[in-house]
């Protein structure tokens, strides 16, 4: 798998690179097969979404989105991802046609967007709860098997620093610095 794929973390499980198929898990005890690209869970209509948009359009092979299981009262962030997925979002960020308490996608470009919204169908079995009609919705779409929609789009990366430094001159432990263990690597004066 690339190492590119997926730059924002979330939570989500890898499967199969090449597939063409994302899993949004709403309320629902459930793990698709691993033919699938990526699954995850999704519970919040503006964080969660960009990384599940960022994530998405850096893997050019995945084409369908499933969204299935009941949708997060209040939130609504199965049927913000299907508004932002068909309408975008306007002058404010706020996802068009989203009825979740705010749905504002404030850390993606609009290119992203329309990206997520060309590369992405997405099949909407918000309220399905039945594994089978879930599975056989999935394997369906597999099946169909497209062509990768080009080349990866890198909306956001988040690169992991390996140390931190703490030279605030405010506090006792200024000039140390820690490395990604949590170890201190070099004390200051």
């Amino acid at each position: 798998m690339p190492d590119d794929y997926y730059p924002w973390g979330g939570e989500f499980i890898v499967c199969n690179h090449k597939g063409c198929v994302a899993v949004v898990i709403l309320n629902l005890d459930y793990i698709p097969s691993e033919n699938v690209a990526i699954y995850g869970w999704l519970k919040t209509e503006n964080i969660g979404i960009e990384k599940i948009v960022a994530n998405v359009i850096s893997n050019p092979n995945i084409r369908y989105i499933v969204v299935c299981g009941d949708d997060i009262r209040g939130h609504r962030s199965g049927l913000s991802l299907i508004a932002l997925n068909k309408n975008g979002i306007d002058r404010n960020n706020k996802i068009i046609g989203a009825r979740g308490a705010i749905p504002y996608i404030e850390n993606l470009n609009n290119e992203a967007i329309k990206r997520f919204q060309n590369q992405i169908e997405i099949i909407d079995l918000i309220g399905v709860s039945d594994k089978k009609i879930i599975k056989r919705k999935i394997d369906e779409y597999i099946k169909k098997s497209p062509p990768s929609f080009g080349k990866p789009y890198y909306a956001i990366k988040i690169k992991q620093k390996n140390e931190i430094n703490l030279d605030d001159k405010r506090v006792i432990h200024s000039k140390i610095k820690i490395n990604y263990l949590g170890k201190i690597v070099k004390r200051g004066e």
